[in-house]
């Protein structure tokens, strides 16, 4: 794979923002030549050995299941993939029916793929045990948000002992390109640098109808509003105004574990924005440190620009403005939040929707081998492969 060096890049404290790198060449055998005029080379072998380290979590929600096998079908059979599912069980067994589809799909493609309801009573007990209680509710099963599925895949990551968790949103309707988004996340992480580094993509582009034809529109209204506010909390610190951040939804992501591992988290579809705050919190240097390691080492965050367009279902009015809202409260929650922009923000907020402001905090200290024997023994997971 070739790719772009990034042309540009926001330090804040011991956090390096690194602008848009964009995909050249999806497939390169040749030697590695980073660093040379501008284009780093990363070669096949390079990227087959980082996914044969990486779990795959794929956050499930009543999707069509013909979409989600195809998502399945385009990740590397090197990766281990983690399904963590919070499709409805009635009147319509929803989770049933996932169950049945990787089943067959793991006979036909014999490989590894490990799948959980995300409230199935055994995937509560087991944390409730393992003292990890910040996602459960108050009669002890996992909330009902992205957030909290997302923690759970990275549990089962952690317990399988990868070093690199990624995530991919199961909606997509081009498995071709989650299988580019895979060996994306592979290629950054044999540029990065430090052990503490995360990968976003930035779709080339994302599809819709209009006016009876197919625009490829370059940013989401989400993204866009999400983004600019990022921006306004990064440069309300350094003096300087910015655009460095293109990436505050991206639900398509990845990082390394040891990074994983030193992140609070934050419930519902609040998570993916918050993951970039909490970074600039705890290794900005603007508030005290939380690990001098990576403060040390540096945390790298990558933005890489795809080929393919980002082409999924419309989930309607009602999921945006939840979306737009639990990531505006993220931002302005965050003690880097100046009084000033909290007002901004404020002044953004959708009224009508829930005002889910949880954080979710982080899972280092959880046993991931006992959690995980806990719900082998209890038939709370699916291990095919």
């Amino acid at each position: 794979m070739k790719l772009e060096l990034p042309r540009q890049t926001e330090r804040f404290g011991s956090v390096q923002i690194n602008d848009i790198q964009r995909v050249l060449l999806l497939d390169s055998a040749g030697d590695d030549d980073r660093g040379q005029t501008g284009v780093s080379s990363v070669p096949r072998k390079s990227i087959h050995e980082i996914e044969s380290k990486m779990a795959i979590v794929i956050p499930v929600k009543d999707e069509k299941i013909n979409v989600l096998e195809g998502v399945l079908g385009a990740i590397p059979s090197e990766c281990l993939v983690i399904v963590v599912s919070n499709s409805s069980r009635e009147p319509v067994d929803m989770f049933r029916t996932e169950l049945d589809m990787v089943e067959q799909h793991v006979h036909f493609t014999k490989r590894e793929v490990w799948i959980v309801h995300q409230t199935d009573p055994g995937i509560g007990k087991a944390l409730k045990n393992t003292h990890y209680k910040e996602i459960l509710d108050a009669e002890g099963s996992v909330r009902d948000g992205k957030g909290e599925g997302m923690v759970i895949g990275m549990l089962l990551a952690k317990a399988a002992g990868k070093e690199y968790v990624a995530f991919v949103d199961a909606d997509n309707y081009f498995p071709g390109a989650v299988h580019e988004y895979v060996s994306v996340y592979a290629a950054a992480f044999h540029l990065a640098r430090s052990p503490y580094a995360m990968v976003r993509i930035s779709w080339a582009s994302k599809p819709k109808i209009q006016d009876g034809s197919l625009y490829f529109s370059k940013w989401g209204r989400i993204s866009a509003v999400n983004n600019m506010y990022l921006n306004k909390l990064i440069s309300s610190h350094t003096g300087f105004d910015t655009e460095i951040v293109k990436t505050a939804n991206s639900g398509d992501h990845a990082m390394t574990m040891k990074l994983a591992e030193m992140l609070d988290f934050r419930q519902a579809f609040g998570i993916e924005t918050y993951e970039i705050i909490d970074i600039l919190e705890k290794f900005g240097g603007v508030l005290k440190p939380t690990n001098s390691k990576p403060m040390a080492d540096g945390v790298e965050i990558f933005q890489m620009e795809t080929l393919d367009p980002h082409f999924h279902e419309d989930k309607g009015e009602e999921h945006l403005g939840q979306m737009l809202a639990d990531s505006l409260l993220a931002i302005m929650g965050s003690p880097l939040c100046t009084e000033t922009l909290q007002k901004e923000v404020e002044a953004e907020l959708p009224e009508e929707f829930e005002k889910r402001e949880k954080s979710i905090g982080s899972f280092i200290r959880v046993n991931t081998e006992a959690f995980l024997q806990r719900i082998i023994k209890s038939g709370s997971i699916f291990m095919f492969g």
